[in-house]
């Protein structure tokens, strides 16, 4: 269904709500967004706890920020708590296999699994990205600056990055700065593009980055309720918009998903995972969801959120 027909759909349908009369305006772009969302293909899976088994007493988990799988079926978490280290790998059980991280972070945010199998994580407040071996020995950190000070409420900094072709690092610096930041893989600056703002290219908060094989970069333009996609220079290609409020970006094929909610409601409330061609933009279907922070696929196609519902991880069973 195009862009076109869902706008037309939704001017019916508010012209047919009680409140509406015969000069009820034009759907908001907002209004437009969340009917386009809610008339798309419900997708079929079915959520399910991500259980996490503690291995000692006192051990806990606090809110998980993010959420990665390795090709292996790791799963490896990023979580605020001080009752266990911040990085969890974890078996397809849930039974923690090592852990890591203690003391190296303010405000852990983002975590995914580069190309080779390193871990990689951000740190909205300090501007540091980490390169870890998936068993957790510490090969590489980035300090990206430029952060203001002092950082209100520890969230100023970088968000998320995503891997480009023979080593090439796009880092996400999305609180404060909203700016795309590229690096080698050995760590060296080697340009930056984007401001704060509404305007062509333009973001606020630039809170996830991914690049498709085809060597387009998307970012996800959170408050903006935007996604941008970039080449592999930062020229801008185009802009999606009208899939809400966008938290996080997975890569499946040929599709993306996203993690997102309504614009007009406070962070991590009832939203969508959002499946979309990445050819087209067109919206390929939802599956209807709560929190979404951090979103990866594991290598049986299930969707592992980060939070869920209740602020702990979750799994989206792909049913048959």
């Amino acid at each position: 269904m195009q862009t076109q027909s869902i706008a037309t759909i939704a001017v019916a349908l508010l012209a047919t709500t009680p409140l509406a009369g015969q000069n009820a305006p034009p759907p908001s772009a907002e209004e437009t967004a969340q009917l386009r969302t809610r008339l798309a293909p419900v997708l079929g899976f079915e959520h399910t706890a991500l259980r996490v088994v503690a291995p000692r007493a006192g051990w806990a988990l606090g809110m998980v920020s993010w959420i990665a799988a390795s090709k292996d079926g790791t799963i490896y978490l990023l979580h605020r708590g001080q009752d266990a280290d911040p990085i969890v790998a974890l078996d397809h059980d849930g039974r923690v296999l090592r852990s890591w991280g203690k003391g190296l972070f303010v405000m852990p945010h983002g975590i995914r699994v580069g190309p080779d199998g390193s871990i990689w994580t951000t740190d909205a407040a300090t501007s540091q990205v980490r390169k870890f071996s998936p068993d957790g020995q510490l090969l590489l950190t980035i300090e990206v600056g430029g952060q203001p000070s002092p950082c209100p409420a520890n969230f100023c900094s970088t968000t998320d990055i995503g891997f480009g072709p023979k080593g090439r690092l796009f880092i996400a610096d999305g609180y404060a700065n909203g700016r795309v930041v590229e690096y080698t893989a050995d760590g060296h600056k080697v340009k930056e593009w984007g401001s704060g703002g509404t305007g062509p290219g333009q973001m606020r908060i630039v809170h996830s980055i991914v690049v498709g094989p085809e060597g387009v970069i998307y970012v996800a333009d959170r408050e903006n309720g935007r996604i941008h996609r970039f080449d592999l220079d930062g020229k801008l290609l185009g802009t999606w918009t009208g899939f809400g409020k966008t938290f996080s970006l997975a890569l499946d094929g040929d599709a993306i998903w996203l993690t997102s909610q309504p614009r007009d409601l406070p962070n991590l409330v009832p939203g969508w995972l959002i499946k979309v061609d990445r050819a087209t933009g067109r919206l390929l279907g939802v599956v209807h969801s709560e929190g979404g922070h951090g979103l990866a696929i594991d290598p049986n196609g299930d969707l592992l959120l980060g939070p869920g519902p209740g602020l702990v991880p979750a799994r989206y069973h792909k049913t048959p």
